[in-house]
């Protein structure tokens, strides 16, 4: 794996649950491309070749234009090492998850 995009798609409407529809359908097209995907309270992480990372990204914009928002703003971070390859989400996230319980939210 030589890349890892985060994306948070910010749809251009006021109501919540608008917001949560049209982001849930971002994200529903993101796990449905296959990847490793890693959905977080602000931002959703896929880990990929970068090409399919791009055009993942590209397509979330026009997923939320159709699903109904009047504009879209994106907020994107890219890791890429095409030589050494980057980080996993595992190992990002695996010692902040384990044995996680509601007590650790609190």
């Amino acid at each position: 794996m030589k890349a890892s995009v985060a994306i948070q798609v910010l749809p251009g409407v006021t109501d919540k649950d608008e917001i949560c529809r049209i982001v849930d359908e971002c994200i529903a097209y993101i796990k449905a491309q296959g990847l490793k995907t890693f959905v977080a309270p602000f931002e959703t992480t896929i880990e990929g070749e970068l090409d399919q990372l791009i055009e993942i990204v590209k397509q979330c914009q026009y997923i939320a234009i159709k699903a109904g928002a009047p504009s879209v703003m994106s907020y994107i971070k890219i890791d890429f090492n095409p030589n050494d390859g980057v980080l996993t989400i595992n190992q990002k996230t695996d010692k902040y998850l384990a044995g996680n319980n509601e007590k650790e939210w609190e």
